[in-house]
Formats: structure tokens, C-alpha cells, sequence
């Protein structure tokens, strides 16, 4: 604990005197070249299933042509086709051995395992921090973080009571924390007796999780949700990093995830990075460009409300631009104190978040790290975990049929990046192409 600072300004002076050259910030490749570690029936496998992804009626219906699909084939073959494909390539497995199965594959590239949980539940069910509290048992031989689903129970009602004037003193973050950790009844006067018994349970749960995943020295990274749920999925986070990511923790073990194409973004995190410095709390951040960005539209024009969304996506690149900035420079002070997963597929913000990293002194393995999804954007993750960066890949597991609806979904929220994955298909074309005319995998540099 005490000697981090210290040591991060002897890192931050060594590491700028001998950067990666003398002549200056050397910027990485993104061309492929990292394909080498891959055998060549999983990068065909990666160019079949991507180019499968990226075409819209697949991602539209795909619910519909699996159940069609089980009928037409029966259960056992249309799993077996969905194994050697789409399961194969998005999913670590079923099993806890299977989990740890690939996160040792994982480990042998040089990049790092990042648990998903795979719920599809209602918001009003606990089911997502159970399945996290199973979650964490898979976990244990990896060591990794894990990221939970924002699930609990009473968002809606909850994001109403949190805007509500007056509200704050009472559903502050310290006696949520405190109401946690004590296991006593909080009572709130604005709620009715079964909404009260409703957000014991929900801390409780939540307790329950964070308690076992620190006792396991694994991380918690809540995934944001849409704009109606975040307020109160905040206030709960930020309850969760009250009682965990305290000065004597050596934390931060509870993180927050930013979305970058939300227009209030930028302010957010600059007020809560603040806030979390003035309170000594050890501030975490997962740094995403977001998901819901249609329906976020769609649902403030039902309502008449403002939109609050980016209004395109050089509006979204520059936020995310502006966010990370912020972010790094969080980091270059405050050292330990604050870290930053770059949870990015774009491979500007990769460049732009290695050569900030160069020209701050921040180690290459220090607190800042990068997350790409499992089976995707493999030409910028090994190119990183190569050069020595922190890579985690966030790896979803369960059973075909709890993950297929779930990877469904996640496509139908990521249909931009699915399809602006040209440049990894056409990657892995000319590898495999390189290699059936040339033979045999590229020689390491």
C-alpha cells in the first residue's frame, strides 16, 4: 500500500527515459501480424462466424432461426453446429474445467480472462448476482476480474426515488454502505414497507457477492445499463465502493462502467472521479462506447424527453476521446488510487490510449488495462498482450441455452461493431490465404 506512489514515480521516471525507442513514441501494429499464435482451424472458424455476424438478417432473426433450426435438425445436431461455431468462438464453455480450460489458452497468448456473467433475466430479478456469486467459483483458479450484470432488483422504482429532491440524504452511498455491512434494516421514508424489504435484499445479495469476490482477490466491474436504470445502478456501485475500495484495501475492487456516446459522460466521470479522491476511495473505471444507443433514441422520442445520447458517431469517438484523456491523466496522479480498463474495439482509441500511456510514464502493466470480447478484435488484443499491455478478454460462459439468447442480444446491441469488424475478416483472410498458398504460420519477428 504505502510504497505505490513512490514506486509509480520511479516507474513513470524510468520508463520515460528508456521508451520504446530513442527516436520516440513507436505506435503498434494492428495488422495481423500477432496471428501467428493462432492455429489456422481457429482463425477459419473466426472468419466464418464473423462474416456470419456481420450479416444483419442472421442478427435480426437469430432467436427465431435457432428454435428453427432445433426443429428442423433436432436438438442434438443444431448444438453441435452451434458449438463448432458461434458457441465455439464467443463462449469459454459450460463447465468450471472448460472455464479454465480457456483461460489457460488465454494465458499462453499473453492476454487475461475477464468472467461475463450470461444473464438475459428481468430487471426486477436477483438471478444476474446469483449467477455472478456461481460465477466467482469458475473464477477461482483464474484470478481475474469478473463483470456482473446490473440486475438487481428495484431499478426503475429506485432511479426515481434516487432524482427525487430531498432523497439524497437518505439514499446517500455511505448509509447504503453502512446498512450493508451492518446487515441492520434501513429504513426509507419515501418507500413502503415491501419496497424497503425489497433493497435490504438487494444489498444483501449484493454484499454477499462483493464479500466472496474479495475474499477470492477478484475485481467487480458492473456493466452500465440504460439511462432509466444507471442513476440507481450508480448509487448502488457507489455504496459497493464506500465499504470496498477504501485506502486500506488496495483496491479498487468494485468498478463502474462510463458510456461514452451518453452526452453527460465526460462530466459524470470527472465529478465522481473527484468525489472518489476527496473520500480517499480507490476509483475503477471500465471505459465503454456503449451499447443501447437505438433504443435510447427510440424511448426519448416516445417520451418526449431529451435525447441523451451523442448525436453521431464522431460525437461518440470524440467523447470517447475526451473521456479517456480524462481518465489517464486521473491515473498519472493519482497513481494506485485509480485505475482504467479501455474497453475498446476501436483501434484509434487503442493508439491514442498507448501513446497518452508513453508520453504519462505509465507502466505498460500498471493501472491502466484493455478489454476486447472473447473471439473478437484478436488482431489488436494479441498485438497488445505481445507488446506487454494488461488484455483481458471478456469471456462469457453456461449452457447453449443460457448463453445463445444471451450472445444474440449482445449482437443485436453491438451490430456496429459486428459489422465494422471488415477489417479483422479481411486480416484473417489474407493470413489464411498467406498460408494455404505459402504454407505454414508466420515466423515471429
Amino acid at each position: 500500500g504505502g510504497e505505490g506512489p513512490v514506486m509509480l514515480r520511479t516507474c513513470r521516471v524510468l520508463y520515460s527515459q528508456a521508451g520504446p525507442s530513442a527516436g520516440g513514441w513507436q505506435p503498434l501494429n494492428f495488422d495481423g501480424g500477432a496471428f501467428h499464435l493462432k492455429g489456422t482451424g481457429e482463425l477459419a472458424r473466426a472468419l466464418l462466424v464473423l462474416r456470419l455476424c456481420a450479416w444483419p438478417p442472421l442478427v435480426t432473426h437469430g432467436l427465431a432461426l435457432q428454435a428453427w433450426s432445433q426443429r428442423l435438425l433436432g436438438s442434438r445436431i443444431s448444438g453441435a453446429l452451434l458449438r463448432a461455431s458461434v458457441y465455439g468462438q464467443f463462449v469459454a464453455g459450460e463447465t468450471a474445467e472448460e472455464v479454465r480450460g480457456c483461460v489457460r489458452q488465454l494465458q499462453t497468448l499473453g492476454l487475461r480472462p475477464l468472467l461475463a456473467v450470461p444473464t438475459e433475466e428481468e430487471p426486477d430479478s436477483a438471478g444476474g448476482w446469483e449467477a455472478g456469486r456461481k460465477g466467482l467459483c469458475s473464477l477461482q483458479a483464474s484470478r481475474g476480474p469478473l463483470a456482473l450484470p446490473p440486475t438487481a432488483p428495484l431499478q426503475k422504482e429506485l432511479t426515481s426515488w434516487v432524482t427525487r429532491p430531498g432523497a439524497s440524504l437518505e439514499l446517500s452511498p455511505e448509509r447504503l454502505a453502512e446498512a450493508m455491512d451492518s446487515g441492520r434494516n434501513l429504513q426509507v421514508s419515501c418507500l413502503h414497507a415491501e419496497q424497503n424489504r425489497h433493497l435490504q435484499a438487494a444489498l444483501r445479495r449484493l454484499h454477499r457477492v462483493a464479500q466472496h469476490a474479495r475474499a477470492q482477490d477478484v475485481r467487480l466491474l458492473v456493466d452500465a445499463e440504460y439511462t432509466s436504470l444507471n442513476p440507481a445502478l450508480s448509487l448502488l456501485v457507489a455504496a459497493l465502493a464506500a465499504r470496498w475500495n477504501g485506502p486500506g484495501e488496495g483496491g479498487p475492487w468494485v468498478w463502474n462502467t462510463y458510456q461514452a456516446y451518453l452526452k453527460d459522460t465526460h462530466e459524470r466521470l470527472g465529478r465522481d472521479a473527484e468525489a472518489a479522491h476527496r473520500a480517499g476511495l480507490a476509483f475503477g473505471v471500465k471505459l465503454v462506447r456503449g451499447a443501447y444507443l437505438d433504443k435510447e433514441r427510440a424511448v426519448a422520442q416516445l417520451q418526449g424527453t431529451e435525447d441523451p445520447t451523442q448525436p453521431d458517431y464522431e460525437a461518440t469517438n470524440r467523447s470517447y476521446s475526451r473521456c479517456l484523456e480524462l481518465m489517464l491523466n486521473q491515473v498519472s496522479c493519482h497513481g494506485p488510487m485509480c485505475h482504467l480498463m479501455v474497453a475498446s474495439h476501436n483501434e484509434e482509441s487503442v493508439r491514442q490510449a498507448t501513446k497518452r500511456m508513453w508520453e504519462l510514464g505509465i507502466p505498460l502493466d500498471g493501472p491502466v488495462c484493455f478489454g476486447q470480447l472473447l473471439g473478437m478484435c484478436d488482431h489488436v488484443s494479441l498485438a497488445l498482450g505481445q507488446a506487454g499491455y494488461a488484455v483481458y478478454k471478456s469471456i462469457p460462459y453456461g449452457s447453449l441455452e443460457e448463453v445463445i439468447p444471451y450472445l444474440i442480444r449482445r449482437a443485436q446491441e453491438n451490430r456496429s461493431v459486428l459489422q465494422g469488424a471488415r477489417r479483422e475478416q479481411d486480416l484473417l483472410s489474407q493470413e489464411l490465404r498467406r498460408r494455404l498458398l505459402g504454407g505454414g504460420p508466420r515466423l515471429r519477428h
